[in-house]
Formats: structure tokens, sequence, C-alpha cells
């Protein structure tokens, strides 16, 4: 009877574990460019948050209620996505399985995300979510064309010396290395955009002045 409990414990320790750590790690996600936000999403909008609840939206397999926080929406525009508005979007219930927190004042933001099979929008920690405001005109600018016309190019994040590409197809993001931030320069000011060539290279918002292209040397 003790082998018997102590075997059914160690079970139940091994299967704690091993959900701790499933959680721990279903909201590892790495920092994105948000072009490359905008090619990988779905969907892409601009809109106001006015009203959120936490609803039921069917059972785990053993049975349990699995919620989600649904947002509803005033969709402003859509830069991406299918013809449907959306006025709902959801999202996990806590951060701890990437939920995402969002003010409900009427806050205007741009939401990236993806839709199911069901027709619904989701989103998550890992999607790019910012307040419409901070947002630099570059970006707001890009959303429209030129985030879409880098899509056949690689972001590569580079995250210690030496890094460099792989292919004239891909652009360098420098954004950490140079300035401790995901939410530098490149990140606000730069598209990452195919040339006649088929090479890819940084471009530069015109609210940017100096040359369009940025050359950056492999370190």
């Amino acid at each position: 009877m003790t082998w018997t409990a102590n075997s059914c414990f160690v079970t139940l320790a091994i299967l704690f574990l091993w959900r701790v750590e499933e959680i721990a790690e279903a909201c590892s996600c790495s920092p994105s460019h948000p072009q490359q936000a905008f090619c990988n999403s779905d969907v892409v909008i601009r809109a106001k948050v006015v009203g959120q609840q936490e609803v039921d939206v069917g059972n785990d397999i053993y049975g349990n209620p699995i919620k989600r926080i649904k947002y509803d929406i005033k969709q402003i525009k859509m830069f991406k996505g299918p013809t449907q508005d959306f006025d709902v979007i959801y999202t996990a219930p806590t951060s701890a399985v990437c939920g995402v927190t969002l003010e409900t004042n009427g806050k205007e933001y741009l939401i990236t995300g993806k839709v199911e099979t069901d027709g619904t929008m989701h989103i998550t920690l890992c999607h790019f979510i910012e307040p419409w405001d901070i947002l630099s005109e570059t970006q707001k600018k890009s959303l429209t064309q030129r985030y879409e016309m880098g899509c056949e190019c690689k972001i590569t994040r580079c995250t210690s010396i030496p890094c460099m590409i792989s292919s004239p197809a891909e652009c360098l993001w420098l954004d950490w290395i140079l300035e401790k931030t995901v939410n530098g320069k490149q990140a606000k000011h730069y598209a990452c955009i195919k040339r006649s060539d088929d090479s890819c290279a940084w471009y530069r918002g015109a609210a940017q002045p100096k040359k369009d292209f940025l050359d950056i040397e492999d370190p």
C-alpha cells in the first residue's frame, strides 16, 4: 500500500511539474519587428476597446470549462484580414497563458491577431498590440503598404555580436545591440523592403531625414 501510495504521489508530482512547465512555456515567444508581426498575422486592425467580460468557450478534455476574456471593440480600420469587420476579440484569462490586458475606456490600439476556424479573432502576448497614439508616423504609414511589400523578406534579430545575414533577402535587426531595446530606431522608423534585384534592405520612412535605404555591414 505504501509503495502504491508513493508511486501515485510521484506520478501526480510529475504530472503537476509537467503541467507547470507546459504553462510556463506556453507564453514563450521571441520579440518581433512590427513588420514581422504584420506579415505573420491573419488580421491587423486599428480598433477602440469599449468593454470586456469573461466567457466560457467550451470544455477541455476533462470536462472543465475553458475561460476566455471577450473584448468588445469598435473596428476603425482593417489593414490586413478578411472582408468581415470584427466587433469582438478573444484572449486567455491571464498573462500566464498569454492573455492580453487591454484598457476598456475607449482606448485605441493597433491589434494583430489570429483568425480561428470558426471565424473569431484571438490575440496573445506574442502578437504585436500597441496603443495607437504611441506608434511612430512611419509605423502608421507602413501599415498601408510598406510592410506588405517586405513580407517576402526575412528580418533577422541580432542578439549578440557577431551576427550576420545568410542571404541577400534578409535584413539585420540591430535595435537590441545598438539601443538595448526591441523598440528602437529600426522598429519605429524602418521597413525591410524587397528591391528590384530581389535583395532586401531597410527603408527609412519619409519622416526621417538622410538617405532612404539603411546600409548595415555585417559585424
